[in-house]
C-alpha cells in the first residue's frame, strides 16, 4: 500500500496538539520475558501490540507459558525460570528483539528447540550472541551463523561468559535477563563498545522484577530469580520522536501524552537534540533508531548535517545508511554516504517515491519530509505495522487538527 503525504507546511492555523503513541516496544518485550520467567502472575499495562510484540507473545505461548491479551493489558503466568516444555519450534518472524531474547533464554534452558525467522531476520546479526551462548554448554546449530537455529541445552548451574556488544547491545540484554534461569551465579563480561542506554533499561527492569544485578570490575553478576508484579509500560519514545521532529520543521507544538523527561528510554536524547538543531555534527550512537528521523528533516536545516557513529544501522531491518542516501538522492537532496553515517546538505526536496526496503522506520521518517515538501509518496507504507500500525492514521487526524 502506497501512501501520499499531504504537505501541511504553510497551512497550519493551530500549532498546539497532543497525540498518543503505543507503549514502548523495547519495554514491552523486556517485560514479557521477565514476566514469563517470574514466579507468579504478572499484569503488564499499556503493552504494545505491534507485529513484533505479537510474535513474541506467540513464541512464549509455544514454550508453555500463558500470555493473554485484553485491550492493551497482558497477563502472563510465569514459569519461575524453568520452561514447562522441553521441545518446541518457534518462528520469530522479523522481530529482532524477540529473536535475540528467545535465543538466550533457550540456551539457558533444558530441551531441544528450533527457532526460524523471516528472510529479513536471517540477514541480521546473531552469531556474536550464539558464540557467547555456546560457552554455557548449549549446542547451537545454524546455517552460516544465521537463522534457523537448533538449540540443545541441559540447563545451567553456574557460568561465566563474555558477550560482544559491538553489533548490538541487545545481545547483552538478552544474556542478562536469561541468566536468571541458571541455578547458580552467572558472571557476564561485555566486550566491544555500544551505547549503554538500553542495557541500563534492562538492568532497571530486572530490579523492578525483584532481581538486582551487581556490577564488579566491569562484569555483571546475576544470581536469583524474578517475582511477578503489576507493571506500567511507558509510551514508546521512539514513536514519539517523529512528532517532536515535525515540530522542528513545521513550527508546531505537538506533545505526546505520557512522555516524561526522566524516561528510561534513550531516544529522549533525540527530543533534546532536535529542539534547536539547525545542522552540524550529531553523534547518534546511543539513539541510532532516530538517525533516519534526523536525516529526513535535515534538508530543511540552515547548514549541513553530519550523522556519525551509527555504522551498526547498516545491519538492521535494512542498510539504513544506504536507505537514507538512496531516498534523499531520489528527492534531489545532496547526501554523502559515510562509513559510519551520512552528510546531508540543505536542499529543497523535489517530488519522489520513497523506497522503504521493508523497514518501518524508513516509512515513518520520510513521511516527515512530505509534511513540508510536495509530492512525497511512501511505498509499502504498511510496514509500519511492525511497531506502529496506526502511524499514518494518527497523522491524518493530526494534520486536520493543525490546519482547520
Amino acid at each position: 500500500m502506497d501512501r501520499k503525504i499531504e504537505k501541511i507546511y504553510g497551512k497550519i492555523v493551530n500549532k498546539r496538539a497532543t497525540v498518543c503513541v503505543p507503549g514502548s516496544k523495547s519495554i514491552t518485550a523486556r517485560a514479557i520475558l521477565l514476566a514469563a520467567l517470574a514466579r507468579g502472575t504478572s499484569t503488564l499495562y499499556n503493552a504494545q501490540f505491534s507485529d513484533d510484540c505479537a510474535v513474541f507473545c506467540e513464541c512464549i505461548k509455544k514454550l508453555g507459558i500463558r500470555c493473554e491479551r485484553e485491550g492493551t493489558t497482558l497477563t502472563v503466568d510465569g514459569c519461575g525460570g524453568a520452561l514447562p516444555v522441553k521441545k518446541a519450534e518457534l518462528n520469530v518472524g522479523s522481530a529482532g528483539t524477540a529473536a535475540r531474547f528467545l535465543t538466550a533464554l533457550l540456551a539457558f534452558s533444558e530441551g531441544e528447540f528450533r527457532v526460524d525467522s523471516s528472510a529479513q531476520m536471517k540477514r541480521r546479526p546473531i552469531k556474536p550472541l550464539t558464540d557467547s551462548l555456546e560457552g554455557l554448554g548449549a549446542r547451537i546449530g545454524s546455517d552460516g551463523g544465521a537463522f534457523p537455529l537448533s538449540i540443545s541445552g541441559k540447563g545451567v548451574d553456574s557460568a561465566s561468559l563474555t558477550v560482544d556488544v559491538t553489533e548490538s547491545s541487545q545481545f547483552l540484554s538478552a544474556v542478562l535477563m536469561a541468566a536468571a534461569c541458571a541455578r547458580g551465579r552467572v558472571k557476564i563480561v561485555p566486550s566491544g563498545s555500544h551505547g549503554r542506554d538500553y542495557v541500563d533499561m534492562t538492568l532497571g527492569m530486572m530490579w523492578s522484577f525483584g532481581l538486582p544485578v551487581k556490577e564488579e570490575g566491569g562484569a555483571y553478576i546475576v544470581e536469583g530469580g524474578y517475582s511477578a508484579k503489576k507493571y506500567d509500560i511507558e509510551p514508546d519514545v521512539s514513536a514519539a520522536c517523529y512528532f517532536y521532529a515535525a515540530n522542528r520543521i513545521l513550527g508546531t507544538d505537538i506533545s505526546v501524552r505520557g512522555v516524561m523527561p526522566h524516561s528510561m528510554q534513550g531516544d529522549t536524547k533525540f527530543i533534546d537534540l532536535v529542539k534547536n538543531f539547525d545542522g552540524g555534527e550529531a553523534d547518534m550512537s546511543s539513539f541510532s533508531d532516530q538517525a533516519l528521523t534526523l536525516a529526513a528533516i535535515a534538508p530543511f536545516f540552515g547548514s549541513p548535517t553530519v550523522i556519525k557513529n551509527v555504522a551498526h544501522i547498516r545491519r538492521q531491518e535494512c542498510d539504513r545508511i544506504a536507505a537514507i542516501a538512496y531516498n534523499l538522492g531520489a528527492m534531489g537532496v545532496r547526501c554523502e554516504e559515510l562509513p559510519d553515517g551520512v552528510k546531508i546538505y540543505p536542499s529543497e526536496p523535489r517530488p519522489a517515491r520513497i523506497k522503504t526496503f521493508g523497514d518501518h522506520r524508513v516509512a515513518m521518517a520520510f513521511a516527515l519530509t512530505g509534511l513540508r515538501a510536495d509530492g512525497i509518496v511512501i511505498e509499502d507504507a504498511g510496514v509500519c505495522s511492525k511497531t506502529f500500525a496506526e502511524y499514518f492514521d494518527v497523522w491524518d487526524k493530526l494534520s486536520l487538527k493543525l490546519t482547520k
